[in-house]
């Protein structure tokens, strides 16, 4: 061993120390090794700050903000909504949404995938009255699964698929992981649809929804029922079900400009006619959504629904403008072009028209406006921004856009028409063009310390790979494995990938393990197909604690869970998937 490998074998290890105490955050730890890597010596002045500009890096950071686009366009709503119902069994409820979430990890990122899926899952919890801690988990696990079907899915894939375009000439396509990721993503949704779950505690049971989903403020509404919607015709009744799957009360029906009495529910809709409702704002959201009912008035078009629309509350104090006045006589929407969506007032049912009640001091208002100008109406209404909680406003009109542009770019990637991270810009670009994307958010979308982890761990990997230091470590693994069978040295590369990726992150595991597989295979004069594939799919596969991947930390506060409790589900279908692999991993990229 030279001094430079040994340098760099002591950095790398120290590196691994601090990631796995987790007491500094992953992207500074990995910068720091970084510099102190170009300090040393290891890596030259030049290739410092190459790993961002790397391909996986970008790629990583595209298909973020695109996932956002997804999100925000209602592509992601349109499909979980027609496969998700929340008075399903337990086992049904899992499998659907565990497909759902493979389906989803599959064509974006999957801790995105994860995060947009989750709420709905919480929500069915809720209302089956049991503990989302049986459910998190599975979705968690088969969101990771789905990752692993194709290059986007999941950042490792995307690692693999450079490192060996880099070292042989040739990356890996689009759908080149789909063979043998599907058939692991289909036995491991089995496995937890069907068993799986079953291995998680719960005896403890006190794990319910966040407070910061089960205390939100409740507003009360005026939807509009368009003059092209389906409803019309049908009572007003029948939005019930679509009400409690989003957690909306329907309170009454306003036509013509009077409320109807009572609760109208045997009322039929016609066109124009609002539905007064009350409910959190996601929930009301989720409800417009669903149902196809719209926030603005139809006979005078509203600046607050032209480009980018956000939501945002606010309190009312004493001083502010809007006291004893309501909003048709500040006319907000037509002068500012603020929409006021809701009012809640400690729990008190309004009885007046939404437009016509007189704003008082201590009101928790709901505004819909232009991105670009409602900060600036609600500081001259002298009303007090609530801390943001991540309010969207679903542009569902887009969804076919957004599902259209970026399936043309997949098409057109996949065929090898255009390279990869450019169709995956143009898909940026138009997004931003078409206004699917803010362009506010196009930077809050990505990740920034995943990219800051990967941009400085590629050029220390590089060294290590240009001292002698990951041959050195194939030889040793070589020398560990000699007389196996390759399948057993192949199963062996991947437990040791599984196991660093249950502790460090996916992406530095994936960047150390791929230069090894490849001087292994080199060692042991096979195809290097068969180790890259291995370990894209082990450096995926962390199932057993809450901080190998992002998907399972996310889940450990709502799911109620301990640190201890991934291994109980997570070991078998660890094992289930090393057993599932490598026989698919010899079919299909054989030695």
């Amino acid at each position: 061993m030279t001094t430079d490998q040994g340098m760099l074998f002591a950095l790398i290890g120290a590196l691994f120390v601090l990631l796995i105490w987790g007491r500094y955050r992953y992207d500074l730890v990995a910068f720091g090794a970084l510099l102190l890597a170009y300090l040393l010596g290891s890596v030259p002045g030049d290739q410092v700050f190459a790993g961002f500009g790397h391909p996986a890096v970008v790629i990583i950071a595209l298909v973020l903000i695109i996932s956002r686009g997804l999100f925000l366009s209602g592509a992601v709503e349109l499909i979980a909504g027609a496969l998700l119902d929340s008075a399903r069994s337990i086992r049904h409820h899992i499998g659907v949404m565990a497909t759902v979430s493979a389906a989803l990890s599959a064509v974006m990122n999957n801790v995105a995938a994860l995060a947009l899926l989750m709420p709905i899952d919480l929500q069915a919890a809720e209302k089956s009255e049991r503990n989302p801690g049986l459910t998190l988990m599975p979705l968690s696990f088969a969101s990771i699964l789905g990752g692993m079907i194709t290059l986007i899915g999941t950042p490792p894939n995307i690692v693999i698929a450079t490192f060996r375009g880099e070292a042989l000439g040739e990356s890996y396509t689009m759908f080149d992981f789909a063979p043998v990721g599907l058939v692991v993503a289909v036995v491991g949704i089995l496995y937890v649809t069907l068993i799986g779950w079953r291995f998680i505690p719960v005896a403890r049971a006190t794990a319910k929804m966040p407070s910061s989903i089960e205390d939100l403020e409740r507003y009360i509404v005026e939807l509009r029922v368009p003059g092209e919607a389906a409803m019309i015709g049908e009572r007003l009744r029948g939005l019930d079900e679509q009400a409690n799957e989003a957690g909306v009360q329907i309170l009454g029906l306003i036509r013509d400009g009077e409320r109807l009495p009572g609760m109208a529910a045997r009322a039929t809709l016609q066109a124009d006619d609002r539905i007064v409702a009350e409910g959190a704002p996601e929930s009301i959201e989720a409800f417009a959504g669903a149902t196809a009912l719209s926030y603005a008035d139809s006979d005078r078009p509203s600046k607050a629904l032209s480009g980018t629309t956000v939501m945002r509350e606010v309190a009312v104090p004493q001083t502010s403008r809007m006291v004893g006045r309501s909003e048709a006589a500040m006319r907000l929407r037509y002068r500012r072009g603020v929409i006021l969506l809701g009012i809640s007032r400690n729990g008190v049912r309004l009885r007046e028209r939404l437009r016509e009640t007189d704003i008082q001091a201590g009101d928790l208002l709901l505004f819909l406006g232009p991105e670009d100008t409602l900060d600036d109406v609600i500081e001259w209404l002298g009303c007090l921004p609530l801390a943001p909680r991540g309010l969207e406003v679903i542009q569902r009109d887009k969804a076919r856009k957004a599902i259209v542009i970026f399936a043309g770019a997949i098409l057109l990637a996949s065929l090898e028409l255009l390279y990869l991270p450019i169709a995956l810009a143009c898909v940026v670009v138009l997004y931003l063009v078409l206004d699917i994307v803010p362009l506010s958010q196009v930077y809050e979308s990505v990740e920034w310390p995943v990219i800051v982890l990967l941009g400085a761990m590629i050029p220390i990997s590089v060294a290590l790979e240009n001292s002698g230091g990951t041959q050195l470590l194939a030889d040793w693994f070589v020398l560990g494995t000699d007389g196996w069978p390759v399948m057993l040295s192949l199963a062996a590369l991947m437990l040791v990938t599984m196991t660093l990726s249950d502790v460090l992150n996916n992406v530095a595991t994936a960047l150390i393990a791929a230069p090894i597989a490849l001087h292994v295979a080199e060692g042991l004069n096979v195809s290097p197909d068969p180790f890259l594939m291995a370990v894209a799919v082990a450096a995926s596969c962390a199932f057993l604690t809450p901080i190998g991947h992002k998907n399972n930390t996310l889940i450990m506060g709502p799911g109620g869970y301990r640190f201890g409790d991934y291994w109980r589900m997570g070991l078998p279908l660890e094992v289930l998937v090393v057993i599932t692999a490598i026989p698919m991993i010899l079919l299909v990229w054989p030695l």
